[in-house]
Formats: C-alpha cells, structure tokens, sequence
C-alpha cells in the first residue's frame, strides 16, 4: 500500500483517500473513546512533523564504517523526518487490529514532505478505522499552515483546491481520545477554568467551529472555542496553578490543576504532545501528565530523541525511545539504493552523497527562503508600508542576496 500512495502520479488515489477519511472523521464525536482487545496494544505517538533537513548524512568513507543501503524499509524519493516516521512502524509494527495506533496531531508543517506523512497517515485509517487513531494538533488549522509550510507545500505540489480539501478535513480531526475511560489524550493541554468535564469536550462543536480561536487564557469564560483552543495549545508547568502561555495562546497548568481535573472526570493520567523533550518524553506532575514527542532530531538541530508509549489491555505504560535514522539519498542514486550489488558500490553512493551534500542544502535552503518570501508577501494583517513587514522583506532579500 505504501509503494502505491507514494509518488506524484497518485493525485486521484490521495484524493480518494482524503474524501473517504474526511467523511469518517465527520461522523466520530470530538472525544472518542477508545477500548483495547485483550490481544492487542495501543501505541501513542506525539508530535511527527513532515519536515525535510539535509544535516544528518552519511559520515564520509574515510570516518566510517561500511554501511549498507539496505534496509526493512521501503526506499522513497524523501528524506528527512518522514524518514524518521516511517521508522516508527520499523520498529513498532505496522498499523494492524491488533498493533493500535493513536498519532496525537501535528503531522504537517515545518518541512518539504508534510503531504506523504499525513496521506500515509489517512491510508492507514482508511484501512483500520478502529484501529488507528487521529487526533488534531495546533499545526492541523488554517493559519499554522500558511506560516509553517504546508499550505505551499499542497499548492506546489498539487493545487489550491487540494489544500482545501486538507483544510475541510482538519477541520474535522477529533480533539480528544479516552482510553478505557482512564486516559485521556489530547494534544495541547488543560483549560484556564476547573469546573470542565468529558461531556463539555464532547459536546464542542469542532465541524462548526472549524478553527480554534486564539484566545485561550485566564480572562476568557469557558466556552467552545476557548476549550477547543486550550485543547490544542496548553502546556503543562511545574509552579501550582495557571499562568500566561509563554506561547501567547493557550494556557500553562500546574500539577494542582492536573489533579482536579482528573479527580473530578474520574481519570487516572493524561497524555499529551505538543513540546519537544530530550529524551523524547517527561513524565510531569507528580506522574499525573506525561508528554510525548515522536519527531527525533527535531529541526535537525535540537538533537532529541524521539518517543512512544505502548499501552497494554490492563492499561501497563511502556516507554520506548529511538533516535533520528540515518537519510540516504535514495532519491538521487535509486539504481544502487534499491539494488546494492557491492561493498564498492555503496561507497561510492556514500561518497557522492557526501561530495554533492552542500550543493543539495544549497537548493533546499533556498526553497525554504523562498517559502519565508511568500509568507511575508502575505502578511495581510498589516497594512502597505507597515514596518514590521518592510523589516522583514529587508532581512529575507538580505538573506537571498547572500545565496547569490
């Protein structure tokens, strides 16, 4: 299934696939609960991102080891973090009735592959519909998209109507996933009121509402869009009590508010993503809240590993982490990358790999300044001659200037 999604000739397929997930997603509540078969396992995964970066490479032959091309995973003409995702399914299994999977948003934006992620994502809910789960992040709406990436992305790649259909089935996503009534998992966080129940996040019209608003904090009354939008963005803190988000939206909860909230839905823990974590997750609030974060290497620079958490029928936590892979450009040398036939060969590829590295960050960074270019032209908050927008075209032209 993999090998047909994959590939820019595919545009019927994918929107197949979109159509028939969108209409899915539209007849499932907010908060779905979710039961695990004596036989099976659920495993949550956080944040994925499709992101493209060139920095992790093969170390060049003569600081190295031989190493092979081969590989249990299917070679793609992608590198990157989609590299990293399907590595998940390497090391945990791939998507089946009894191998569960729960992927807690943020599957877009922030890199050049976001499309291949969220379509493999959809295909294989497509194919298990109970068996695998999505929930929205904060990257899953309008206006993360136009800054981060994706909405060029989908535009470039296929059309504006395409993204249209991203955008309708975003809007969507569930927001929440209660395992064996015990768990519950959102993306973001906790709200800036106590008195907030499961019913009051199943009863938020997200099909209406479409975007979450942004406003979230301790001046605002409990209301649908403030609990759709606290869902998606909040953040935990180690200090009792709430306070301003340090993202500007949102709020921050301490363990005091944690152990309300669970106490009063009858809930054990609550599992949330959102925050790139060192070891790939942290376990908070006196082991009441725990994130995780499933992108290794984040931005290529963070140098965290990645995590997921296994859940057994009797609702046992086991916490496994696993570090960014190793990108082969498969994209560029498929005839050997496909098909090693020597040691030679494969030193050959790690070589030229090497050798034309800077030539290809070169092109890639100049796709991404070129993305910061469109994204200022379409500041349309400001006004003509603003300048905050004449600060920032001056540092991107300054920024293409020094490609020249």
């Amino acid at each position: 299934m993999l090998d047909e999604i994959h590939g820019y000739d595919n545009g019927n397929r994918r929107i197949g696939i979109i159509i028939a997930v969108r209409k899915m997603m539209m007849e499932a509540p907010s908060l779905i609960d979710i039961d695990i078969p004596e036989t099976a396992r659920l495993t949550v995964c956080g944040d994925v991102h499709g992101i493209l970066f060139t920095s992790l490479l093969p170390p060049p032959p003569h600081q190295s080891q031989h190493i092979s091309l081969t590989s249990n995973l299917p070679f793609f003409s992608t590198i990157g973090q989609f590299y990293d995702f399907l590595h998940i399914f390497n090391i945990n299994g791939l998507p089946s009735s009894t191998n569960m999977y729960l992927f807690n948003g943020d599957f877009v934006d922030r890199g050049s592959f976001s499309l291949e992620v969220v379509v493999t994502l959809f295909a294989y809910k497509w194919l298990y519909p109970t068996s695998l789960f999505l929930a929205r992040g904060n990257h899953e709406t309008d206006n993360m998209n136009k800054v981060y990436g994706f909405e060029g992305e989908v535009k470039h790649k296929y059309s504006e109507t395409m993204f249209k259909l991203f955008s309708e089935t975003f809007n969507v996503l569930p927001l929440a996933h209660l395992i064996k009534k015990k768990i519950l998992v959102v993306h973001g966080g906790l709200f800036s009121k106590d008195d907030v129940t499961l019913d009051d996040i199943r009863n938020i019209d997200r099909i209406k509402l479409k975007q979450p608003g942004t406003e979230g904090t301790l001046i605002h009354l409990v209301c649908a869009c403030c609990l759709m939008c606290e869902l998606l963005w909040s953040d935990p803190q180690p200090e009792p009590g709430r306070g301003p988000s340090k993202r500007g939206v949102g709020t921050q909860f301490g363990p005091d508010v944690t152990e309300r909230f669970l106490e009063k839905n009858g809930l054990d823990m609550l599992i949330r993503s959102h925050e790139v974590k060192e070891n790939g997750y942290v376990i908070e609030h006196n082991g009441k809240c725990v994130t995780v974060f499933s992108a290794p290497n984040y931005c290529d620079t963070v140098g965290n590993k990645g995590a997921l958490i296994n859940i057994s029928p009797d609702l046992k936590l086991e916490y496994k982490t696993f570090e960014a892979v190793v990108r082969i450009f498969a994209r560029f040398v498929p005839w050997i990358a496909r098909n090693p036939t020597s040691e030679r060969e494969t030193d050959a590829v790690r070589e030229w790999v090497w050798q034309y590295a800077g030539f290809v960050r070169a092109a890639w960074m100049w796709e991404d300044i070129w993305g910061r270019v469109m994204v200022v032209r379409n500041l349309k908050r400001h006004e003509r001659g603003c300048r905050v927008c004449e600060e920032n075209n001056q540092v991107v032209r300054w920024m293409v200037r020094s490609m020249e």
